[in-house]
């Protein structure tokens, strides 16, 4: 649900703190809830310690005031050791819907995202969080993803494939104000975390895809996440909970069957919280993936998925996420192809009931030149800002760790000025969480596919470049010990119409080798300046500075010199100043 939490460690201290008492009891989990607050007591002292370090002056007025009354409320109920279980969730929900209700004083900063790289956190140490998500509790955003095996592997050398190298290590959680800086809190589940009957999660064939909903009558926290276990029946989706944002989870229940779908466990899934509080799942069945389901977490407890109503049905899909723009209810998935990459595939609500009718399926506009961003669907989060909404989508790049590119998690924004959203793939942009406004960042490259990684296997028409005759395909083998290049001979060309770049002084850069060739940038007024590639028997960069460029499209061409090949990768257009 809508309910949130924020990080003491970046947080002043304010002046007023109320007494807390020290040491909360707590009750083994898997014993029957009894009367009094100790099974969630931990939280909600975990929560007004944190809320107690909020600053007034960083807020308006009239959200302080609420959230001032609430916490001091939730202090004192967390304060007394024999208050009711619903009392210590009724306060605990209270102070989070407060804290998410604060507004900030100012408008906020752009902060930068830089996509294909790999992310650190706060400390310098990687970040990772794949087939996650994002979730707001109170005032701070909280990632929530699965750490393998592979991504340790593949991050000390993305020059090879590692392919099925999934072996569950934990599930971590990190938080942030900002959606860019992000500090690792704690690890949610590990290997030895119980999933019923004796058996733990390190026992578990696969463990991933997930999702974290608030249960405002409990007062935990529920992890929905995948998980095939044959100690435990096979496929199913794992509930467990805690008592905070960023507590360690125990066992709550394992779902193998979701009323309505045809098989047990889910394809793919995640966790979309709508604006009134209300949790589903997001799913397709698990064997061909050609149905769509939303279904809703038991609004007692969170703890079992309720039967799913079908919204789509067709070709198989895969990385199945929702996510709400401007009243409309948008379903994305993927091709069934193995994590690779693909273009988005979107199902728009046709009324305002999660659950209801969908439009039929369409291509989200901007994910085709480069499949994405080079990406399959991961999740996505929705910002609503002062001055307006963007939906941030966070692409998953893994490929079972198969050398699809630098970085795992891509994000983009998402915005919508006609009939349909947009997809913006950018390599680099600025993103102010306060006000929601976003802007193209100063590194950002206008080229799209630049590194020819879209195209999972050998093919005679790149993503995103036009044949212009002659011979044109991916080869194996790029610059750095990336996966492919991109081959152009028999005086052939391939070219790469940009549809806006802002007006300004550029650099267009490459890396090549083979024969000789040259590459054109023309500008929407018809200017034109050339780069010519001279034959190299090794990988060599080329660049070409101070290319004026008018505001409008840009095209860029590739051509050989002859019959001899030229190769390219790590094409890049840069704008360098005004």
């Amino acid at each position: 649900m809508r309910y949130w939490k924020l990080s003491a460690a970046t947080m002043l201290l304010v002046a007023t703190v109320v007494p807390l008492s020290a040491n909360p009891a707590v009750a083994d989990p898997s014993a029957a809830e009894p009367a009094v607050a100790e099974p969630v007591e931990r939280g909600l002292e975990h929560l007004v310690r944190d809320y107690q370090t909020r600053v007034p002056s960083k807020y308006t007025a009239d959200s302080w005031a609420p959230f001032a009354k609430a916490l001091t409320t939730a202090a004192g109920v967390a304060d007394n050791r024999s208050a009711a279980t619903s009392e210590v969730a009724t306060a605990k929900t209270a102070l989070m819907n407060a804290a998410a209700d604060l507004k900030a004083a100012d408008e906020g900063t752009f902060q930068t995202i830089t996509n294909n790289k790999f992310w650190n956190d706060t400390s310098g140490n990687p970040i990772y969080s794949q087939g996650g998500g994002v979730f707001k509790f109170g005032d701070t955003y909280y990632w929530y993803g699965v750490h393998y095996t592979g991504a340790e592997l593949y991050r000390a050398n993305p020059t090879r494939k590692y392919d099925g190298n999934v072996s569950f290590v934990s599930i971590p959680v990190y938080s942030s104000k900002d959606l860019v800086n992000w500090k690792f809190e704690n690890r949610v589940a590990t290997r030895s975390t119980g999933v019923g009957s004796g058996a733990n999660l390190g026992g578990a064939g696969w463990v991933g895809r997930l999702g974290v909903s608030y249960n405002e009558n409990t007062g935990k926290y529920v992890l929905a996440v995948q998980m095939w276990h044959t100690g435990r029946g096979g496929h199913g989706v794992l509930l467990l909970q805690g008592d905070s944002p960023t507590d360690t989870f125990d066992y709550g229940y394992f779902q193998t069957q979701i009323t309505n779908s045809p098989t047990t466990g889910t394809g793919d899934q995640t966790v979309f919280t709508d604006d009134n509080g209300k949790d589903y799942l997001i799913f397709s069945n698990r064997e061909g993936r050609s149905r769509g389901f939303v279904a809703k977490f038991r609004e007692s407890d969170s703890l079992r998925i309720e039967p799913g109503v079908e919204i789509r049905r067709g070709s198989g899909r895969e990385g199945n996420a929702m996510f709400k723009l401007d009243g409309k209810y948008y379903h994305a998935a993927s091709d069934l192809h193995g994590w690779n990459t693909s273009v988005n595939y979107v199902n728009e609500s046709t009324g305002s009931n999660v659950q209801g009718s969908y439009s039929s399926e369409y291509v989200l506009p901007g994910t085709e030149m480069d499949y994405s961003h080079v990406t399959q669907t991961g999740f996505f989060v929705t910002v609503k800002g002062t001055k307006q909404n963007t939906v941030i989508y966070a692409g998953d790049r893994w490929a079972d760790f198969a050398w699809n590119g630098i970085g795992y998690n891509q994000w983009v924004p998402i915005t919508k000025t006609g009939a349909r959203p947009q997809f913006h793939s950018v390599s680099q942009w600025e993103f102010n969480v306060t006000t929601g406004e976003w802007r193209v960042g100063p590194a950002n490259n206008y080229i799209l596919n630049p590194d020819i990684q879209a195209d999972r296997v050998i093919v005679s028409s790149v993503r995103g470049w036009r044949n212009l005759g002659g011979s044109v395909t991916n080869v194996n083998g790029g610059v750095n010990g990336s996966r492919f290049a991109l081959q152009v001979s028999n005086s052939g060309g391939v070219e790469q119409r940009i549809e806006s770049v802002p007006a300004g002084t550029y650099t267009l850069a490459l890396h090549a080798r083979g024969s000789a060739g040259q590459v054109v940038i023309t500008g929407a007024n018809g200017s034109q300046r050339t780069l010519s590639i001279p034959s190299s028997s090794g990988w060599a960069k080329r660049e070409l500075t101070g290319v004026q460029l008018p505001s409008g499209g840009a095209t860029v061409t590739v051509r050989a010199s002859g019959s001899g090949g030229v190769v390219v990768d790590q094409l890049s257009l840069v704008k360098t100043s005004p």
